[in-house]
């Protein structure tokens, strides 16, 4: 196991290129299950997330090949519909598998999901809405046992707004027979993405981005040839630590219309936007940043999953910020953290309240999830000293190169084993180069 090490206290100036979307990538490669013909993804990220969906693929008897940012699956025959726990355990979004799995062979036998610890996140809906497209569920020491000689079109209500639940009946409703209308269908520019890879497979969908959804059942689908959007939350997250650092930063190949909430806090914050072309946003921070209120939404509200690096942010701004978790209920536990660094953070309920201060102090920590883990190393990049930050596998779920990526920032961060005691080198300067 590694741990990160970062010399805080250094201003980020540079260029940095976003990758693909973790959270489009993953349901993309489970909606090659509704085809026996070959699809193949361009634009992909280097993640462990991703890496876990090809072997369960594989394990369903998928052919598959990834090689740099290309990713090559056929599903000509699924062998074994059966996701162990062994897998899901590691990766929520392995529950998608569900939808699609039903829609082609019409079984599947998933254990129940597993992921970050930031909540419940129950799979009930997803259960409830399949069960209403004809299938039988049931739930037995720890799996999902799903059946349907037919899936057919109906009408489904969410009662919350769910992601992965839109993108499992979505994927489900193409094969279904009859037209399938969902009613509070989740809005993230990552079922707009699948959509439009379902479409180009040969799927009739209209509606994604809106609240309601109309699918179309069609007899089969075929093969793509898809680009992975770049990921929202990526460059969401080295826009903040450009903000919290007091740098100037560019953000190549992302789209500033899926980050508008995030970068109209930035601006309440003293942070200078300013678009630089159609796919590029330069960031600038200002000497100390002013505090801000935010609660998470569904999209196009806050995202619950920027959370955690805009709480670094209020930890060193001037004033007291208010920040309220309406989608996670375990979502604050990055706060213990950061409080080891010197921060002044209150917790009532939902909502933290955060008193800035001038500086951050450096001192050892532990990541507990995915942007817990990258929340912390904001927080050190702002802090004076060396952070250590410890279980950093919660990072390689989701950010690619994150520390090649800093590092040409100019950012004093390396990666070393557990039980190393190594100072990080002195980065390089930006100019001298850009990371893709």
């Amino acid at each position: 196991m590694d741990k990160i090490i970062i010399e805080g206290g250094k201003p980020l100036f540079g260029e940095v290129f976003i990758s693909g979307a973790k959270n489009s990538v993953l349901p993309l490669l489970f909606a090659s299950l509704l085809t026996d013909e070959e699809c193949v993804f361009e634009n992909v990220p280097q993640l462990k997330d991703v890496t876990t969906a090809l072997t369960l693929l594989k394990e369903f008897g998928v052919d598959a090949e990834h090689h740099g940012e290309t990713i090559r699956v056929r599903a000509k025959s699924i062998e074994k519909p059966f996701a162990p726990y062994e897998l899901v355990k590691t990766m929520r979004a392995s529950v998608l598998a569900l939808g699609p799995l039903l829609a082609r062979v019409g079984r599947v036998h998933v254990a129940l999901p597993g992921g970050c610890a930031i909540g419940a996140r129950p799979i009930n809906l997803h259960l409830q809405a399949l069960s209403k497209l004809g299938a039988d569920m049931t739930l037995h020491e720890g799996y999902v046992l799903a059946q349907a000689k037919k899936l057919v079109g109906t009408n489904l209500y969410f009662e919350t707004s769910t992601v992965t639940g839109t993108e499992n009946i979505l994927m489900a409703a193409c094969l279904a027979e009859g037209t399938t209308i969902i009613e509070n269908a989740a809005r993230e520019p990552e079922i707009i993405d699948l959509a439009n890879c379902l479409n180009s497979m040969g799927a009739d969908i209209e509606g994604a981005g809106a609240s309601k959804i109309i699918v179309r059942g069609k007899r089969g689908l075929k093969g793509c040839h898809y680009t992975i959007m770049p990921d929202r939350i990526e460059a969401g997250t080295y826009a903040v630590a450009a903000v919290a650092t007091q740098g100037d930063v560019i953000i190549r190949n992302c789209d500033p219309e899926h980050m508008q909430a995030l970068l109209t806090k930035l601006s309440d914050s003293g942070a200078l936007i300013e678009n630089v072309d159609t796919t590029s946003i330069r960031v600038r921070g200002i000497e100390q940043a002013r505090a801000f209120n935010l609660q998470t939404e569904p999209y196009p509200g806050f995202a619950t999953d920027m959370q955690a690096q805009m709480m670094a942010l209020a930890c060193v701004a001037q004033g007291t910020s208010a920040l309220v978790e309406n989608i996670f209920e375990n979502r604050f536990m990055h706060v213990c953290e950061l409080q080891r660094m010197g921060a002044h953070i209150e917790v009532k309920g939902s909502m933290a309240l955060v008193q800035g201060r001038e500086n951050l102090i450096a001192a050892p920590v532990m990541a507990t999830d995915l942007r817990a883990s990258v929340c912390l190393v904001i927080a050190g990049l702002i802090a004076q000293g060396k952070t250590e930050i410890h279980r950093i596998y919660h990072l390689d779920r989701g950010y690619e190169k994150l520390e090649e990526k800093f590092l040409k920032l100019g950012a004093n961060i390396t990666r070393v084993p557990e039980h190393a005691t190594s100072i990080p080198v002195e980065s390089t300067p930006w100019q001298q180069g850009i990371v893709h």
